[in-house]
């Protein structure tokens, strides 16, 4: 059985996914084409839905109500602390460029990420991230942002982050956000095996999910992602310690530097082997433009369309 490709995508509004699906896909077509993979970029172009899935969930971010008390304290807790190690991360490239105008911008943000002296309420919590998001968006790279986000939109899209990683927001059947989202994803792997590509906090949904199933994934390919951020990430995913699932065969992790959301890039150093012993591999891309945290300029790279269309004409499936 031929590897069905799975598309997991990251923070952001809700999203229309046969669009999404022929947005991606039309992405990696040109990426497999500058790989020479152009018949198979033609049928993936051609017939997106015939080769692969589209995972959307943004949707469930939808809140019918306001969260209050300690859930809504512990989510802003942890987007205050999820934009502060942005902070860090920036400054510590800053510091690489000697950036001076940057530095000091920058500084002024953490100064504005750091904790106050008394406990701090949710509302304070949320009104802190702002105030640095606003900062952080002064500076290059994350002024092409701004070119449609507002702070106040980035800062709920990076809050999608924390309130997965909550755990909370049951539903009426008890399941929470982060199991919800997760289901989406297993819904779309099926039965057979999975080429699985996912960008930004769609890696860690995607990696929760594969160890959860007994997935038969010949490449995972992570694109984007903030799971090496170990102040927020890393030691709240699960299970714990973080490993490769066991049924990856193979995992590419790709970044860019002026990424913003990709901290500390090479998760082989973060994450044990899986049982055949698997680790990630993480590989440097550049592309074009201010902001380059978008799933479709990391599928038009050659580097990764190249091993996904391998993976998916030479893997004939496990059983």
């Amino acid at each position: 059985m031929a590897p069905r490709l799975v598309f997991v995508h990251g923070i952001g509004g809700p999203r229309d996914p046969a669009a999404e699906l022929a947005h991606w896909a039309g992405a990696l077509a040109a990426g497999m084409r500058a790989a020479g993979h152009s018949a198979l970029a033609a049928s993936l172009e051609a017939a997106p839905a015939a080769h692969a899935a589209f995972v959307s969930y943004a949707d469930l971010f939808g809140r019918p109500q306001a969260q209050g008390g300690d859930d809504a304290t512990a989510e802003a807790g942890l987007l205050a602390a999820l934009v502060g190690e942005l902070v860090d991360e920036a400054f510590a490239l800053a510091e690489e460029d000697d950036d001076r105008e940057g530095l000091r911008i920058l500084a002024h943000a953490r100064t504005e990420a750091a904790p106050a002296g008394q406990q701090q309420g949710a509302g304070d919590l949320a009104r802190r991230a702002l105030n640095v998001v606003t900062t952080l968006l002064s500076l290059r790279p994350w002024d092409g942002a701004g070119e449609w986000l507002t702070p106040k939109l980035m800062v709920r899209h990076l809050g999608q982050v924390a309130r997965y990683l909550a755990r909370a927001e049951p539903d009426a059947g008890g399941a929470t956000l982060d199991a919800r989202i997760r289901a989406r994803v297993a819904a779309a792997l099926g039965d057979g095996p999975a080429v699985v590509v996912a960008h930004s906090l769609g890696t860690v949904v995607a990696l929760e999910t594969l160890h959860e199933r007994d997935a038969d994934v010949p490449l995972f390919v992570t694109l984007g992602s903030p799971l090496a951020m170990r102040g927020v990430v890393l030691p709240r995913l699960r299970p714990q310690p973080p490993a490769v699932p066991d049924g990856t065969a193979r995992w590419l992790n790709f970044w860019d530097r002026d990424d913003v959301i990709a901290v500390r890039p090479h998760l082989e150093r973060d994450l044990a082997p899986g049982a055949s012993g698997v680790r990630p591999v993480s590989d440097r891309i550049d592309s074009d433009g201010l902001w380059v945290h978008t799933a479709t300029k990391y599928l038009a790279q050659a580097a990764v369309a190249g091993p996904v269309a391998e993976a998916l004409a030479a893997h004939p499936g496990r059983g």
